[in-house]
């Protein structure tokens, strides 16, 4: 008696069938994409040098030397050094951690508060759909810079704050896209079956609704981390954000703009860090975009 391959997987074999195929075509359009491609190399090579900055720089982050302040770009210090004589390039370096750090925690944290929130909004509707919206609406309606900085001077400028205060402000904007999903998936005919069957409420949220909205999810999740780079440059800027002698961009840009017509490097080198990285980041995110939503492609 021979088994369907159905009966030997446990699976649907349609659906499986469409979900690889699914998968396969978006890979493949974000590696057509140029510009996405651009971008993750990039990415890719900030986060090694980040990883392994001890061993690509020479020089220590956090050592003075009062002897060498503000020399010009040399074959010893590649981008000159600043007004402590601390090698830029390596502060720089040093700083991709603190960057790419908050980038991706307050991301992950906003995105997962805001998922949860958004289905059980657009699921359950009434009164849950009522308070979680208008505790949504006042979230936004705060600028989110400002509301950052409440949250940093109130509770002290360190790194784990940052963390908290950028998914405070970031989480109001996902449960909104989530939830909107979500009004529109619970209408489908396969969650209409899967409540006749005597599914769950609980079930079909994570079964059935989640799953659904994880392409948005990503896309959401690539766009935040740039976002949310430049929360915490603005925040450093103005002082309430990683705090000296750490290196953060935004710290060193605040601190570089005071010789910017003397040493102009100092101030320029992480500028441009930030805005290479928040570029690349914005690519990976389009690109993702074009590949995971079907109506975006030819």
């Amino acid at each position: 008696m021979s088994l369907s391959a159905e009966a030997v997987t446990g699976e649907n074999v349609p659906e499986a069938i469409e979900e690889a195929s699914f998968l396969g075509d978006s890979l493949r359009a974000f590696r057509k994409n140029r510009m996405a491609m651009a971008g993750l190399a990039f990415v890719m090579l900030l986060v090694l040098l980040a990883i392994f900055a001890p061993w690509v720089s020479p020089h220590d982050p956090y050592r003075v030397a009062l002897n060498e302040q503000l020399l010009p770009a040399s074959t010893t210090y590649w981008l000159g050094t600043d007004n402590f004589g601390r090698d830029v390039l390596t502060r720089i370096l040093y700083g991709a951690r603190v960057s790419l750090v908050v980038g991706i925690v307050p991301s992950l944290i906003s995105l997962m508060i805001g998922t949860v929130l958004g289905i059980l909004s657009g699921y359950f509707g009434n009164r849950t759909d009522f308070v979680v919206m208008r505790l949504a609406d006042m979230m936004i309606a705060f600028p989110s810079l400002l509301l950052a900085m409440v949250v940093m001077y109130t509770m002290g400028a360190n790194l784990l704050n940052i963390f908290l205060a950028l998914a405070l402000v970031g989480w109001a904007g996902v449960a909104r896209v989530v939830r909107a999903q979500t009004l529109a998936l619970k209408q489908k005919e396969f969650i209409e079956a899967a409540r006749a069957g005597g599914t769950g409420r609980a079930t079909i949220m994570l079964r059935h609704i989640f799953p659904n909205v994880i392409p948005t999810l990503i896309v959401l999740f690539s766009l935040s981390i740039p976002e949310a780079i430049m929360w915490e440059s603005s925040l450093s800027f103005l002082g309430v954000g990683v705090q000296p002698p750490e290196a953060s961009w935004g710290l060193l840009v605040a601190k570089g703009k005071e010789y910017l017509f003397q040493a102009p490097l100092v101030a320029i080198s992480p500028g441009v860090a930030i805005l290479l990285t928040v570029l690349a980041f914005n690519f990976i995110g389009d690109g993702l975009r074009d590949a995971l939503d079907p109506s975006m492609k030819d």
